[in-house]
């Protein structure tokens, strides 16, 4: 059965192989379960239900990847886009996080329609490459922010803005030993080593009296504290200012996840050697349908965007080649339901470290950004510092659209095929001039 679902023979792979490449990919994704929830949990969100949410949604994913596309690509929500949903949209906008559900939702069904009417390639098109690769560094540096500020180690300054914070601290000392943990285990390659790092770091942060080692009872009936609160009529009914918004958030959300999901489905078949010799991916459509589908069923359980996710490429090096590692994930995840309020122990300083490591290891796409032609490293950059700067994705990626248009246009590098770019330019100026906050 499993040889005429996934191709195994075809794809010179075995059962043996894809699963212990699913048990791979799942150990370097583990993080996500107690990471994803304390940063909703910022946003106002139940923690426990946030966690248990966060499982449903990742195995539930991962299993619709596997079995619709037979890829060995996981899902799960994801970095970057969380932070977004709780400090922009959430606290900054002042949005209720059932209203911000619910343009989860909206853009997991506009990702579905442009990929059932073929729109998709238009705009991965109209984006400048560069801009890919700053919009994902300007998020690591986002969420490595994030990290610093919650652990202390960064604190506000009324004088010099942010400054150094006391690293005699509790939360900075536990924050301290995670980050040295993770460093040395993700450098000596160990598959776990997110994880470990943040169990390290909840130790001590439990010997110094942050947390609690003994969560209150629960149920897998905690879910229900956000299963189905998405408010579609709130999203749509928004009014003033945040209506004029909804779009943009729904923008935002849909252009991460889209672009997120085709850079990640490039490194990974890539590695894993799937792409074909004319440079396409085999059922790009079915995967995209399965992201989308699965952007959808997180906002129903209660989670920020989920997407594909490029700790892929561990389970990939291991050997995993069809759907079936990401069957495995998708067990796993789910396995993972009943222990997931535990998280509710863990102090938000023992995460801190595994921000700021995905946020460096993130910033690792700037590479690909040609930073010796002005036209393309001068947006690339404001992209890079305004989003965390703002506190914003969707300020930095409006900088490095309009800035990059501007260039081409007073440069003479536009063309006539870059019109959608020249649209979205004109849409971020209007926001701007006609919707700046007072």
């Amino acid at each position: 059965m499993l040889e005429q679902l996934f191709g195994l023979k075809a794809h010179g792979t075995s059962v043996r192989i894809e699963v212990v490449a699913g048990f791979t990919t799942f150990l370097t994704m583990i993080y996500i379960v107690v990471v994803n929830p304390l940063i909703l949990g910022d946003a106002g969100m139940p923690v426990g239900a946030v966690a248990m949410a966060t499982c449903l949604a990742a195995g539930f994913g991962s299993l619709l990847m596997g079995l619709v596309a037979n890829t060995p690509l996981a899902l799960a929500p994801g970095m970057g886009l969380n932070a977004y949903f709780t400090y922009t949209v959430v606290k900054g906008m002042g949005v209720p996080w059932q209203t911000a559900l619910g343009c989860v939702f909206l853009s997991g069904v506009a990702f579905l329609v442009l990929t059932l009417v073929g729109a998709r390639q238009l705009i991965v098109n109209a984006i400048p490459r560069s801009l890919f690769a700053a919009v994902a560094g300007g998020v690591g540096l986002f969420i490595a922010f994030i990290g610093l500020k919650n652990a202390g180690v960064v604190v506000a300054n009324p004088d010099t803005t942010v400054a150094l914070g006391d690293l005699t601290a509790p939360s900075a000392i536990a924050a301290l030993v995670g980050l040295v943990v993770i460093g040395v285990l993700l450098a000596r390659q160990v598959k776990a080593a997110m994880l470990i790092g943040i169990l390290a770091a909840a130790t001590v942060g439990w010997m110094f009296g942050l947390g609690h080692a003994g969560p209150a009872s629960y149920g897998l009936s905690a879910i229900s504290a956000t299963a189905l609160k998405l408010n579609l009529a709130g999203a749509f009914g928004l009014k003033g200012e945040l209506w004029a918004t909804l779009a943009e958030i729904v923008f935002v959300f849909l252009f991460v996840d889209l672009f997120d999901n085709v850079g990640t489905l490039v490194a990974v078949t890539k590695r894993a050697g799937l792409v074909a010799k004319d440079g396409t991916i085999p059922r790009l459509n079915r995967i995209l349908i399965a992201d989308s589908i699965a952007a959808m069923v997180g906002a129903l359980v209660g989670t920020s965007t989920v997407t594909s996710y490029i700790e892929s490429a561990a389970g990939v090096s291991a050997g995993g080649r069809t759907g079936l590692t990401s069957v495995v994930v998708g067990l796993l995840f789910l396995a993972t339901l009943g222990f997931a309020p535990l998280v509710q122990a863990i102090p938000s300083a023992a995460t801190a470290p595994a921000l700021v490591l995905v946020g460096a290891l993130m910033a690792g796409s700037l590479a690909e950004v040609e930073w010796s032609d002005p036209a393309i490293a001068i947006p690339s950059f404001l992209t890079l510092i305004v989003i965390p700067l703002s506190y914003s994705i969707a300020d930095g990626l409006a900088f490095g659209i309009v800035s990059y248009a501007g260039l081409a246009l007073l440069t003479g590098r536009a063309r006539w095929r870059d019109w959608l770019l020249f649209l979205l330019a004109a849409l971020f100026v209007a926001r701007f001039t006609f919707l700046a906050k007072g």
